[in-house]
């Protein structure tokens, strides 16, 4: 049952389920031996994908209370509490690194950045999310409930984020924008701020149009930005 309450919570989702799988698919499907670590967590559903696939997999969260709820998942990873600004791990230890949609709730994201970067090997890899929201000024009203409802602090682009990463000595390999279009990244936006607790999984049917959507528009702005990265020096 803790599997199946989990799958509703993060797979039946209008954003999560396209932007979670597409960061699993560039981790890649063979992960034996590698460690992962998922930063911000939460239950450790997604870190639990990754030891699916062979993955030494360690997600680390302050939400206690969501952890015990991850303990019970059939695939549990490894759970730490710990903060990603201080990462519990020792340099160069983590293979892989992943983070869905978390660093724009941070207080500090380039800080959070540089410890992902610092627990990577060289070579190791990072694939991430976050809200960019690139239409936000014409809709302020729905940005400051999206703001207010979700704690966040930044929003990143595909640029910003590149900057950062290059600065903690990892290069950006690709990218990918989710809810391209302005009438999707407005549908995001609504949900977000009107939809109620639930409102992105009741909306999970529509996942289908606004993957047709974003193929027809450019990969240049969005409502979510994907990214991998590698470290340099391997």
């Amino acid at each position: 049952m803790p599997d199946v309450i989990a799958f509703a919570g993060h797979q039946i989702h209008v954003c999560r389920y396209r932007e979670a799988g597409t960061l699993l698919r560039w981790l890649g499907r063979d992960l034996r031996e590698q460690v992962v670590l998922d930063v911000a967590g939460g239950d450790g559903y997604w870190a639990a994908q990754a030891r699916r696939r062979g993955a030494r997999a360690v997600s680390v969260d302050l939400a206690r209370r969501k952890m015990l709820r991850g303990r019970l998942l059939r695939h549990a990873p490894a759970l730490v509490e710990g903060d990603a600004l201080r990462l519990p791990m020792l340099d160069g230890t983590v293979d892989k690194v992943m983070s869905i949609c978390a660093i724009e709730h941070f207080d500090d994201g380039p800080a959070a950045l540089r410890e992902m970067a610092r627990v990577l090997r060289p070579g190791g890899e990072l694939v991430m999310s976050a809200d960019c929201l690139s239409r936000r000024a014409a809709w302020p009203a729905l940005f400051e409930a999206h703001r207010r409802r979700y704690h966040v602090q930044r929003t990143y682009t595909h640029g910003g984020l590149t900057e950062l990463l290059d600065g903690c000595g990892l290069e950006v390999r690709e990218h990918s924008y989710q809810f391209r279009g302005r009438a999707a990244e407005r549908g995001y936006l609504s949900l977000s701020a009107h939809g109620g607790r639930f409102g992105f999984n009741a909306a999970a049917p529509l996942i289908p149009l606004v993957s047709l959507s974003d193929r027809r528009e450019p990969n240049t702005r969005g409502s979510i930005v994907l990214l991998r990265a590698r470290k340099r020096g391997a």
